[in-house]
């Protein structure tokens, strides 16, 4: 890594120097603002440190003259107790952070390769932007992912995507649609939020006066999606009435809607996904093997995001990039310790929780960078499931019912009134636990 350090005073320069040698750091000193300029048009460098009190060109002018001249490189500025007006000046002109004399050098170099980090992390997904794809991750894990996508995506091969809630398996079925050469449209359902009533008909429509209230013919996402792809999101809460139907679609690529007589060919690619084990499901009579074996002819298998923390940068940038355009916020990047407060966070949320913590941090970050303080972390997500070792029952609960009641309240309080992510959590449906809320007769 190539340091450009521009300090008046030679003792600074040298020490810096010396002491970033070991972090085998290649450093260049200029002893004022006009020299820096000079052998910033002559040699790349990685990351410029300037100093704010200088003879001639200023620390405040050259960070001004840097960003004008569109050098894309990170700049640390040093400034003397007492500046701090200076100091936030430096940030409005462009610097990306600064360090307070006397400083710690191992706090600058952390700084540093943090920034440094960061910079690169954003041409990646500018790249992954020219390259059209939402697949964001520099794991080996991910890696795997996009191969996998990449090799399938022109196939009609039938695809199963499993992994914890939040990890972003739509992402990957709008990935897989989008990598293929289908006219048709991405037709997603989730599984779990349609009453079960409704869903047979939400899939294969139905004809007029097929049953009381159908007033005309409804055309089902089966048909919608012809030529494109039907993304069925929480498969494993799939009634199991309905699955003997959604085999006979698989097997023979012809519906009847309801009320109607005559088949009809469809041709959609189908795509599934679910956070539920569904060989244990299987293994206990609640999914059909047979419609499982035809779901999973593709597996894609999503880690959860605590077990590819070195995509958490990458991500965090990809993320404040996306939500910041929607807001009209512009922001260059991360300081070092919030980069290490989301590397350190659990994220039982997975990408999801992410997202949330982000577009809170944009909402009340004020400056061009987010900082820790800015992270606002929900105690009852991050601790997720881990609370329910901890949790005491009181007392007073003599029964099962009582049992199960007190544990329901629980998840809804710890997901904030949240069902899908509750229901995820105890193991059962949304539908169930919808259910459980009225015979209970919980009001949050």
């Amino acid at each position: 890594m190539r340091v450009l350090i521009c300090d008046d005073e030679e003792n600074i320069r040298n020490l810096m120097k010396k002491y970033f040698s070991l972090y085998q750091f290649t450093c260049s000193v200029a002893e004022n603002g006009l020299s820096a300029k000079r052998m910033l048009r002559e040699e790349v460098y990685d990351a410029v440190i300037v100093d704010l009190k200088m003879p001639g060109l200023n620390g405040l002018e050259l960070i001004k003259w840097i960003r004008s001249e569109g050098f894309p490189l990170p700049v640390i500025m040093i400034s003397a107790h007492g500046e701090i007006n200076d100091a936030v000046q430096a940030l409005k002109e462009g610097a990306d952070d600064y360090v307070e004399k006397p400083f710690e050098p191992d706090e600058i170099v952390r700084k540093i390769k943090s920034l440094v980090e960061t910079r690169n992390l954003k041409a990646v997904v500018e790249n992954s932007k020219s390259e059209d794809s939402s697949l964001i991750g520099s794991s080996d894990a991910m890696a795997r992912i996009r191969e996998v996508v990449s090799k399938i995506a022109d196939t009609s091969a039938t695809v199963l995507i499993t992994g914890e809630s939040g990890t972003g398996k739509e992402v990957v079925a709008r990935e897989i649609h989008k990598q293929s050469s289908s006219k048709g449209p991405f037709v997603p359902i989730n599984i779990g939020g349609v009453p079960e009533n409704l869903l047979e008909s939400e899939l294969f429509g139905y004809e007029k006066g097929a049953f009381t209230g159908a007033n005309g013919r409804k055309i089902g996402l089966f048909e919608l999606a012809s030529g494109g792809t039907l993304f069925l999101d929480e498969i494993g809460d799939m009634p199991i009435s309905l699955q003997v139907k959604i085999l006979r679609v698989l097997q023979e690529k012809k519906i009847t809607r309801l009320g109607g007589t005559d088949a009809m060919p469809i041709n959609a690619r189908i795509v599934a996904a679910t956070n539920k084990d569904l060989e244990k499901m299987v293994q206990k009579g609640s999914f059909r093997e047979d419609l499982f074996y035809r779901l999973n002819v593709v597996r894609i298998e999503l880690p959860p995001l605590r077990e590819r923390k070195d995509d958490i940068p990458l991500l965090a940038i990809h993320i404040v990039s996306k939500i910041g355009k929607s807001m009209g916020r512009h922001i260059d990047g991360f300081t070092p310790e919030a980069i290490e407060a989301l590397k350190e966070h659990e994220f039982y949320g997975n990408v999801r929780e992410l997202e949330n913590i982000l577009e809170r941090a944009l909402i009340f970050s004020e400056g061009p960078t987010i900082r820790k303080n800015d992270l606002m972390f929900s105690r009852s997500v991050s601790s997720g499931k881990t609370m329910d070792k901890q949790m005491p029952i009181p007392d007073e609960l003599y029964n099962l019912h009582d049992v199960e009641k007190f544990t329901i309240i629980k998840a809804l309080q710890r997901w904030e009134g949240n069902r899908t992510k509750a229901a995820d959590e105890l193991g059962i449906s949304r539908r169930t636990l919808i259910t459980k809320i009225g015979e209970y007769n919980i009001n949050l």
